[in-house]
């Protein structure tokens, strides 16, 4: 069994995840702005910003952990607001905030979440095996969550999204906290994922070195897309000669502020 995504009655040509003129508050605080990107099918897309940005803000929007009331935003054509269910069948996500039941094993917490998505017995067994594969843990199933390193426990997460196949990955800043080898692991994992499976993903993050030459970048800041494109053209745009520089002429940022 892959893990390829199920085929999806939207439209072929609607690209994984569309934002569009997408504003939000809390309160008197403009928190998003204006804010449109996409994400098309089989693509890494960095969405790069300091703590604060509003990358957490857009991500709930797009998860309806908030209810976005301008603009539009569409996974693989399906609106988030009309066609909620459709649209969220499609979407897999890694939160920020670590979300596994400690007292459970791998294996357990997958299947619990297979029940969720109304997968059961053989079928659920079998999804949970095999996203155990892709990343790497199939031989620690049965072991409780609170024997893994803060790595291998991203990684039960990022399992734990492909299992209703989605077709789009949403990471929130995956990587915080972990040390420089398990950063690679669960990047590398992603990256095979887009390459090999053929998914979306958005990867928010404020850390320069996880962008790629062949990555889409939107830079997010205070609330507003700054840039949309590739490196090179960030580079160009900023003439600049490396993304932590590109970032800081693009943002007005100091070296301090981006060290904070």
């Amino acid at each position: 069994m892959d893990m390829a995504p199920e085929p999806t009655s939207g439209s072929e040509a609607a690209p994984a995840l569309l934002v569009r003129n997408v504003s939000h508050r809390f309160g008197d605080t403009l928190a998003l702005d204006d804010v449109s990107l996409t994400v098309p099918r089989g693509r890494f897309v960095v969405l790069l910003g300091l703590n604060g940005a509003g990358k957490s803000t857009l991500f709930a929007l797009v998860t309806r952990l908030y209810d976005n009331v301008t603009g539009d935003i569409r996974i693989f054509g399906h609106d988030v607001r009309r066609r909620a269910s459709a649209a969220l069948q499609r979407l897999g996500v890694v939160f920020q905030s670590r979300t596994l039941d400690l007292d459970l094993s791998l294996n357990q917490n997958l299947l619990y979440h297979c029940a969720l998505h109304g997968i059961h017995g053989r079928e659920a067994r079998a999804r949970t095996k095999r996203a155990l594969e892709i990343v790497g843990l199939a031989d620690r199933g049965p072991e409780k969550i609170r024997n893994l390193s803060g790595g291998q426990a991203r990684r039960v997460e990022i399992a734990r999204s492909l299992l209703h196949r989605p077709g789009l990955l949403l990471l929130d800043e995956p990587t915080v906290g972990l040390d420089i080898g398990s950063r690679e692991s669960v990047i590398k994992i992603v990256r095979d994922l887009v390459d090999k499976e053929g998914l979306g993903v958005l990867w928010a993050t404020h850390l320069f070195d996880e962008v790629r030459a062949s990555d889409l970048i939107v830079v997010l800041h205070k609330g507003r897309v700054l840039f949309n494109g590739t490196l090179p053209e960030l580079l160009a745009k900023t003439e600049t000669q490396n993304i932590s520089d590109a970032f800081r002429v693009m943002t007005g940022t100091t070296a301090a502020e981006l060290a904070a």
